[in-house]
């Protein structure tokens, strides 16, 4: 058995008005927010599929279900710790993460590192080790008009045991 893995993580979220717009970890003044069960983080969201996917742990639908009360509003900073807890409890290592986050506003740039550190923080590992990007869609799609937003994840894990 290899001790490498790969894993890709998607995930999309309408925005709407009346929430807080929470982007890996970062809360981003702008005049509406995602809509879902927990912060609707939709960066972590496709970073915490990416790590499920290459642990093979099913994905975060399977592990925090949407018909849970316990984790309405939860942050997903929590949940990507617990996420973290499973890989290493199974004797995995994350080596790398690479996520973008599509969305048409607001500018992502003045966040990036913070939302890097967010996610480094929660999984207990090395800041340089986690890549967040950013892209328009040049206003075409739901991304592009300003109705939602989405975010893809790629993740190395080593297993070390």
């Amino acid at each position: 058995m290899t001790n490498l893995r790969i894993g890709h993580g998607y995930d999309v979220h309408r925005l709407t008005e009346g929430r807080k717009l929470i982007l890996g970890g970062v809360e981003i003044p702008w005049e509406r927010g995602l809509l879902g069960h927990s912060d609707a983080d939709v960066l972590v969201h496709a970073v915490m599929d990416a790590l499920t996917g290459a642990s093979c742990l099913g994905d975060i639908g399977k592990l925090f279900p949407d018909t849970d009360p316990a984790y309405a509003g939860i942050s997903s900073l929590k949940l990507l710790a617990e996420v973290g807890r499973l890989l290493a409890e199974r004797g995995f290592s994350v080596v790398n993460i690479d996520a973008a986050l599509l969305a048409q506003a607001p500018k992502i740039a003045p966040h990036k590192a913070r939302m890097a550190e967010n996610i480094a923080m929660a999984l207990g590992i090395e800041s340089e080790r986690v890549n967040v990007k950013a892209t328009t869609e040049e206003g075409l799609g739901f991304t592009g008009d300003g109705s939602g937003m989405a975010a893809h994840a790629v993740v190395l894990l080593e297993r070390l045991r």
